[in-house]
């Protein structure tokens, strides 16, 4: 299948990273290189875009894609490794730094990807498809506790317990092994009329099993404060989230570098020594329009989030 994906949020992305002439700039997580392309059309020849993505078929499209120019450069690496590679090739004072972290279309509408309780196909999940953890073993091998709290904590799952039950109870008879039968097995721990209210009971454990298979929480703060200290001044990262758990690391990292004197209130002077590195750009997080949702109503969860450094 063709790798494509509609970037959310484009126009706010674009406006938002404020992009000029002759800028450097990077994509985390490429994809199909829609927000890309336009970062590109902007900076022009002079400029320059670094793009990240641990999804080898995200990185062959975008070879495809933007074949013979020279102001692009690839990496296939975890966003969360961006920084370091970046230090390595002493790639710093950047004007913008973009990080997606949805799951692009490609990925949910393969169904041999396994992401999807919409697409029948092996359970998966994985981003990066020569890792060896994939959902087939985070259902079928980690113990119960483990799963109750995944569960609970990525999925904010409140019928966690009931859920594993299920799970603990189908796999004693055989593995789970394709999307269909996780999305079966989850909607037996519901009453049917919740399943038909709600329309999709089993969309919160599919988020947190892919959470779990790729690590999507492990090191997101401390990766967002260094590719924020690779800016210059000037320089705006912004960040689109697509659910609570990541949305809150993003506001209190934003929150902490764009604040003074952090000292008790009854503290008579200042003795942290904490001082604000930048400005928060967006005061509350920019979401999809009414147009955009009608276009692409996979953009509803999407939240973008921008801070500026001083």
């Amino acid at each position: 299948m063709e790798f494509v994906h509609t970037p959310v949020l484009l126009n706010e992305v674009i406006e938002g990273l404020n992009i000029k002439k002759k800028g450097r700039f990077v994509d985390c997580t490429i994809g199909g290189g829609g927000h890309s392309s336009f970062i590109l059309s902007k900076v022009g020849k002079e400029g320059h875009l670094y793009g990240f993505d641990r999804d080898e078929n995200a990185i062959e499209a975008c070879q495809k894609r933007f074949k013979g120019m020279e102001n692009l450069t690839l990496f296939k690496a975890n966003f969360h490794d961006a920084p370091e590679i970046l230090k390595e090739n002493e790639i710093f004072d950047l004007d913008g730094v973009l990080i997606d972290l949805g799951v692009s279309s490609h990925q949910i509408d393969t169904a041999e990807r396994g992401f999807s309780f919409l697409h029948d196909g092996r359970l998966d999940m994985r981003m990066d498809k020569s890792q060896s953890l994939s959902a087939f073993e985070v259902v079928n091998n980690y113990p119960k506790e483990k799963l109750v709290k995944i569960l609970y904590n990525y999925g904010e799952e409140n019928n966690a317990k009931n859920i594993v039950n299920k799970i603990c109870q189908a796999r004693e008879i055989k593995p789970i092994e394709t999307t269909l039968e996780l999305k079966n097995v989850v909607e037996s721990a519901f009453p049917k009329k919740v399943i038909f209210g709600k329309g999709g009971v089993t969309k919160q454990t599919f988020q947190a099993i892919r959470i779990e298979v790729n690590g999507e929480l492990d090191g997101l703060e401390e990766t967002l404060y260094q590719l924020f200290f690779l800016l210059k001044k000037g320089g705006r990262l912004a960040v689109i989230s697509f659910h609570s758990l990541e949305d809150r690391i993003v506001k209190n990292v934003f929150k902490d570098l764009s604040t003074d004197c952090v000292c008790p209130p009854k503290t008579p002077i200042c003795i942290c020594g904490h001082r604000k590195k930048g400005n928060v750009v967006t005061r509350k997080p920019i979401t999809a329009s009414a147009e955009e949702l009608q276009k692409n109503s996979r953009s509803a969860p999407a939240k973008l989030r921008i801070i500026e450094r001083l």
